[in-house]
């Protein structure tokens, strides 16, 4: 199955301004958690997410101008649960009002984290009862 959800856990070096096509977002210094889905082709979004060089369309391709992914987490599914985990991430960390979210039915698809949120988004999805795979980018993108 090559579609579901995924999270991106990226670290943000430095307090940062993030400039989108319509909007701007003051960001902290500390971890992210971006949650978003891909119901068509899983593999190829996470990839296009890797990549240095892509024409930027979603909230998430700014901030990874500044940012580095230091881990993936894939969760294949053929049904779309990027509100559900979105939701339950929001019980871990800081909504960032507004970002990524314009497709969905919550306010945010990205929370702050101060520490490195993994072990805890691990747990969570076990929580839930979710079967996934996660990676470490071999570049540190």
């Amino acid at each position: 199955m090559d579609r579901g959800s995924y999270l991106l856990i990226v670290e943000l070096p430095e307090d940062s301004t993030i400039r989108t096509k319509g909007r701007e977002f003051l960001l902290r210094k500390g971890f992210y958690v971006y949650v978003g889905s891909a119901m068509g082709n899983l593999k190829s979004r996470i990839a296009r997410h890797l990549r240095r060089e892509k024409k930027k369309h979603w909230h998430i391709d700014f901030l990874l101008e500044k940012a580095r992914i230091i881990e993936v987490v894939a969760i294949p599914s053929s049904v779309r649960l990027e509100e559900e985990l979105s939701l339950s991430v929001a019980q871990y960390g800081e909504p960032i009002h507004g970002f990524g979210s314009s497709d969905t039915g919550v306010s945010s698809n990205l929370y702050y984290f101060e520490r490195n949120p993994s072990d805890s988004m691990r747990e969570m999805l076990g929580d839930m009862g979710l079967k996934w795979y996660s990676f470490i980018p071999g570049d540190g993108r």
